[in-house]
């Protein structure tokens, strides 16, 4: 890690990310409206989405990753995927946190069974099984065909979860279709910084995460 920001330019961008969040933090915590019926948990949005963003930004990578390692069998594109995978997990990981945050005081309760909960969770479960394979799946080049299939299907879901509010009648769905073009700008602008925010912070990890995967294969082969 030392060696990787020794680089100047990987040490600017590792310090413009944490002014880039803690601006954000700050932007969200005083500078947002209080919606009446949610309060506190509202802020949640603003995390909640972008995070949604980043880890959906993060599959599409690996599918493409995917399709590139079948085509090409180069190695760098195992990496990228991996390295997409471990983030999108993580930031869907944020997702299932946040959203039982911010939709209890709507709700009532945490969790309920609607089809956007349902196929988020069935998402990153499919990634806890893509993780498993990865470990325990023998043959370092069945492995990398193999999770490279398993990212080019499971994208399939992604679609399925954005427009599940479309695909599901509105008795068995309690999401809202929000258009954000149509939000005031107290909410649209700190809404777009942060997504702004968290996309940069996604070039840095996946810059950063690429380089820690492609640094421990190169050990491996020493061995």
């Amino acid at each position: 890690m030392s060696y990787y920001f020794q680089k100047r330019s990987n040490l600017y961008w590792l310090l413009s990310i944490i002014i880039l969040l803690i601006s954000n933090v700050i932007n969200i915590i005083y500078n947002t409206p209080m919606v009446p019926d949610q309060h506190w948990a509202q802020k949640i949005f603003y995390i909640h989405v972008p995070s949604a963003w980043v880890g959906f930004l993060s599959y599409f990578i690996v599918m493409i990753s995917g399709i590139m390692y079948l085509t090409k069998l180069d190695e760098k594109w195992d990496y990228l995927g991996l390295a997409s995978a471990e983030i999108g997990t993580f930031f869907i990981s944020l997702v299932l946190i946040t959203g039982p945050i911010w939709a209890t005081p709507i709700w009532g309760k945490p969790w309920i069974w609607e089809p956007r909960l349902t196929t988020t969770l069935i998402l990153f479960l499919i990634y806890i099984g893509y993780f498993m394979m990865r470990e325990f799946g023998g043959y370092i080049e069945r492995i990398r065909r193999n999770a490279a299939a398993v990212g080019i299907v499971s994208f399939i879901n992604v679609p399925i979860i954005f427009l599940s509010v479309q695909f599901w009648s509105p008795e068995i769905q309690s999401h809202p279709q929000v258009e954000m073009a149509q939000q005031p700008s107290a909410i649209l602008y700190p809404f777009l910084f942060s997504l702004f925010a968290f996309s940069i912070l996604f070039f840095i990890m996946i810059r950063y995460r690429v380089y820690v995967i492609r640094l421990n294969n190169n050990k491996d082969l020493d061995v």
